[in-house]
């Protein structure tokens, strides 16, 4: 599996760390940044160019989820979701992560650096890797209808509201 990984400096010593974990267990790992300490980064360009490739690689063919780490997570999640394509979850537990793949197929992960330890973390990612989409017809629908509204601006026959 190909994994894409960003964060900003809050999760910059977990992201080396995960990254040697996920290599060693035969992932190839894509770091989106940022490779030195800055107090003063900014997330959403490391995130979005994350969530941009595992966007690109899925349309492509190629087998890709992403984690992206900030203090909270919160921000780092909103920046990937900005992506067309793109579904992240805010992971802080290991039903979280299932719950992401199986009922959202979501394809980006969102983890606190500053709420949770790295061997937190690890057995997050490792759940979320592992877990399938569980293919069931209303998250299949629920899914489709988020694409439909990603894509239009509406949601055919469910009346959402124009902004």
């Amino acid at each position: 599996m190909r994994i894409h990984i960003a964060t900003d400096h809050a999760g910059l010593e977990f992201s080396a760390v995960i990254q040697q974990h996920l290599t060693s267990r035969g992932h190839e790992v894509h770091d989106h940044g940022p490779t030195e300490y800055d107090a003063l980064d900014d997330y959403p360009a490391f995130c979005i160019n994350a969530a941009a490739a595992v966007a690109r690689d899925q349309r492509a063919g190629i087998p890709a989820l992403g984690v992206v780490f900030g203090g909270s997570g919160n921000g780092e999640q909103i920046a990937a979701n900005k992506v067309r394509g793109i579904r992240a979850a805010l992971v802080w537990s290991i039903a979280t992560a299932e719950l992401a793949r199986q009922h959202n197929d979501a394809n980006v992960i969102s983890i606190g650096a500053r709420q949770h330890t790295v061997d937190e973390a690890i057995a997050f990612i490792d759940a979320f890797v592992a877990e399938p989409f569980s293919g069931d017809e209303r998250h299949v629908r629920r899914i489709a209808q988020l694409a439909e509204y990603e894509e239009t601006g509406e949601i055919a026959g469910k009346g959402v509201d124009s902004y």
